[in-house]
């Protein structure tokens, strides 16, 4: 069995079952041994772990996960290469490979079965077209997580980093502050995967809070205001909030809420906190309950 990690094994392995990649995948293979036993190590699996693999190509990380964790359950969503993953993954008798699309896995339920719901540990070298939907979709469905490991664009580790004001700050920026804390483990150059991709990469661990670090009432109704006021980053909260369909509250009500948290009518999203939105949610809810 081929160790993986080098460009001349991906290159063999890929040749003998003349794989080719796809864009539409977002496809972007690790070769470098340095940088996936980085990974290994700011996820700290041990032989306890439940690891979940999201998009393990042709297997080069899952070997180095597999070699460390209890069990591995790698879910990739490009049938051409499962015929390849059973070959590279055939010494392992701890990895199980599921060939769907991980946006529609029902990962907690995934858990429940192969886990009996205990936490589990996420690691991907995700493709950065769906990063922010998985990240997200793992956090909003209440998947029992230790911590989510990524590599992912070195511009979405910037976002999943920032503060208010910043020009990087956003939706991800926040549910990342909601629900874990983040380290950057390491900046990864284009050169260490194939092919090359046109930008640079980062490893981020989230390491999951046992209880978010703000209270809100209504979480849902919290990120709903949160994604409303990035969607139209340019105009003042009061419009963005007025203006999404996702929300029903009044010009009126939005105006009162903010008068309330002492922040001006012209205030934009970018300069509030993540307390700031949980306390505009509960206010809001208040007022409608109050109407």
């Amino acid at each position: 069995m081929a160790e993986l990690g080098n460009p001349r094994s991906t290159i063999e392995i890929i040749q003998k079952h003349g794989f080719l990649f796809q864009k539409k995948f977002g496809q972007n293979f690790l070769i470098d041994p340095h940088v996936l036993e980085k990974i290994i190590r700011a996820a700290g699996i041990t032989g306890e772990d439940f690891v979940l693999e999201i998009g393990p190509g042709i297997g080069t990380m899952t070997q180095y996960l597999a070699e460390a964790a209890g069990h591995v359950c790698a879910v990739e969503i490009d049938r051409n290469l499962i015929p390849i993953l059973h070959e590279t993954l055939a010494g392992y008798e701890n990895v199980s490979v599921l060939n769907e699309d991980i946006l529609k896995v029902d990962v907690a339920a995934l858990v429940r079965e192969r886990n009996g719901g205990r936490p589990i540990k996420v690691v991907a070298n995700l493709p950065y077209y769906i990063t922010t939907p998985i990240i997200m979709g793992l956090f909003e469905s209440h998947v029992p997580l230790k911590s989510v490991t990524v590599m992912v664009q070195k511009e979405v580790a910037d976002r999943m980093k920032s503060g208010p004001g910043s020009k990087d700050y956003g939706a991800l920026s926040l549910a990342v502050q909601y629900y874990a804390e983040a380290y950057l483990a390491a900046n990864v150059p284009p050169n260490c995967f194939m092919p090359r991709p046109k930008v640079g990469s980062a490893v981020i661990r989230l390491t999951c809070h046992k209880e978010p670090p703000v209270k809100v009432k209504d979480e849902r109704l919290m990120f709903r205001l949160i994604r409303a006021s990035f969607n139209q980053r340019r105009k003042t909260l009061a419009n963005s909030l007025g203006n999404s369909p996702e929300l029903s509250f009044t010009k009126e009500e939005i105006g009162a809420a903010l008068e309330e948290m002492g922040l001006s009518p012209t205030v934009r999203g970018e300069a509030l906190t993540l307390e700031q939105f949980a306390e505009l949610a509960d206010r809001l809810a208040a007022a409608v309950t109050e109407a």
